[in-house]
């Protein structure tokens, strides 16, 4: 992996620990940390041996949206530069949505203090949010003159708690702190902060027990069923995939390993 001025990347085995790296301003996203973590989602998508990325931050909080008081001025101006090139660098930001969501890995979150505005958006992009019981999430965009519907949070928040709560975080800009994330399914899991490593190696271990094509498809087939026009749509993918898994030597070994009750040693990635 690259040298980041803004990121922590480590390798240990198929488990990729990213976590942003700017403590002092509780991980604030700056034009630096944007790039980086574009470059950095770019990279892991090449990445075979990386089967699950947990993403956390640095510090006392998740990651407290746009840093408003550093510099935000990137090569392609920034929101108020007018409408193109304000439209380039809203899209350099948004687009870490969409390279979160198709990257292969599943991304388990571990949210602790604030994700705020960008952060939230980031929360709301990995497959599944773990947070802390000082956790709090919010649509910070309304509140400094923008929309709230940012950074693909608009799409993701109804999908998870229904249009009704997202309609109320959403106008209103309001905290959901920890124990109504969890009740309202927004979050999976909450666990006292020094818990949330934990917590993410335990299920990041449930989900290796899956082979690595098994998972990736797994999550690619779930995100596009999300969107899928009809039950017809969502069984073809299914289908398609199952096909394509049973013809790896992993299936072969997947049912050895069910039938001597041994873990599974599988081999393809």
């Amino acid at each position: 992996m690259s040298n980041y001025t803004t990121l922590e990347v480590e390798m240990e085995g198929p488990l990729v620990w990213l976590t942003l790296n700017r403590p002092e301003s509780l991980n604030a996203m700056n034009i630096v940390l944007v790039d980086e973590l574009r470059e950095c989602l770019t990279d892991l998508a090449t990445r075979k041996e990386a089967r699950i990325v947990i993403l956390r931050g640095a510090g006392r909080a998740f990651c407290a949206g746009l840093d408003l008081g550093g510099n935000l001025q990137s090569e392609g101006g920034d929101l108020g530069s007018g409408t193109a090139a304000g439209l380039r660098f809203q899209r350099k930001i948004s687009e870490l949505a969409m390279l979160m969501r198709k990257l292969p890995q599943p991304i388990i979150a571990c949210v602790q203090g604030a994700a705020a505005g960008g952060g939230f958006a980031l929360a709301l992009a990995s497959d599944v949010r773990l947070a802390g019981e000082s956790a709090r999430m919010n649509a910070a965009f309304i509140r400094i003159g923008l929309s709230a519907c940012d950074v693909g949070v608009s799409y993701f928040l109804p999908r998870l708690v229904g249009a009704s709560v997202a309609s109320e975080l959403l106008l209103t800009g309001n905290f959901i702190h920890a124990e109504r994330a969890l009740a309202t399914g927004l979050v999976s899991r909450v666990v006292p902060d020094d818990e949330l490593e934990k917590a993410a190696r335990e299920m990041a271990e449930d989900m290796l027990s899956a082979s690595p094509l098994g998972l990736r498809l797994t999550k690619e087939c779930l995100n596009m069923s999300l969107d899928a026009g009809s039950l017809e749509q969502v069984i073809a993918m299914e289908d398609r995939n199952q096909i394509l898994c049973s013809q790896t030597d992993d299936m072969k070994e997947g049912v050895r390993a069910f039938l001597e009750k041994r873990k599974p040693d599988y081999r393809d990635a």
